[in-house]
């Protein structure tokens, strides 16, 4: 579905990306770990069009997407969320989820569509309550879904989840991972997500990829990730030994 071939990116003298190889499989859930500053977002910059790679190929479903711009990487397909979200504070949740139907839509007459089908996806990460409220008086968990509904409303065929679990307790962790379950299963979206939230990658992902120092360390299933003593030293500390 996506690969890259050693993508490399440099700022100046460091070298955020040294010839990282991923894979991943249509219909997977794939696990990106690995220390602040390791490359995990600046990977996902280089995939979406945000920073043009220095060297090596990234290409999607057989295309070379490598240095596309990042409008026309969304509408081939790929998705993604930010580390911050920054929606429209202004505007109502419903709003917010129709300017991305507006910008999939080719030439659209009237709003009432955009505004229709953004209800569909406030309903399916549990926001359709808040449809008609000004987002800036909503919850950082409530911006967090509405980040999930606004990528879904692009009807994207791979989502690239930069740390949506970020800043959530437990139960708002919880119920994040059961509507990633449901976006890969009653959507088949191909899912790629940043986390440093363990526990949930070890429930939903099928294989973990562990960056360092823009290096890719480790590559598994989960029980392999977490017992590898390379990943342990370098990211995941003592407790895991």
């Amino acid at each position: 579905m996506l690969e890259g071939k050693k993508v490399s990116k440099n700022f100046g003298g460091l070298k955020a990306l040294r010839n990282v190889d991923f894979r991943l499989e249509k219909g997977e859930i794939l696990g990106l770990v690995g220390p602040n500053g390791s490359g995990k977002t600046t990977l996902f910059n280089v995939i979406t069009g945000v920073y043009k790679p220095d060297g090596g190929v990234i290409t999607y479903k057989g295309k070379e997407i490598s240095g596309r711009p990042s409008p026309q990487i969304a509408k081939m397909g790929i998705g993604r969320t930010f580390q911050i979200v920054k929606p429209f504070l202004n505007m109502t949740f419903r709003q917010n989820v129709a300017v991305p139907c507006v910008c999939r839509m080719a030439a659209i007459g009237d709003l009432s569509e955009a505004c229709q089908e953004a209800d569909q996806w406030l309903a399916f990460c549990r926001l359709e309550k808040k449809k008609d409220v000004m987002v800036r008086d909503a919850t950082y968990a409530e911006c967090k879904r509405l980040e999930m509904a606004r990528v879904l409303a692009l009807k994207p065929e791979v989502v690239l989840f930069d740390e949506l679990l970020a800043g959530l307790n437990p139960t708002e962790v919880d119920e994040a991972l059961v509507l990633l379950r449901r976006i890969r299963e009653e959507l088949g979206i191909t899912i790629f997500m940043i986390e440093h939230v363990m526990r949930a990658v070890m429930n939903v992902a099928e294989r973990v990829m562990v960056l360092n120092y823009g290096e890719k360390i480790a590559e598994g299933q989960p029980k392999e990730i977490v017992s590898d003593p390379i990943v342990i030293e370098s990211y995941l500390g003592a407790k895991y030994a």
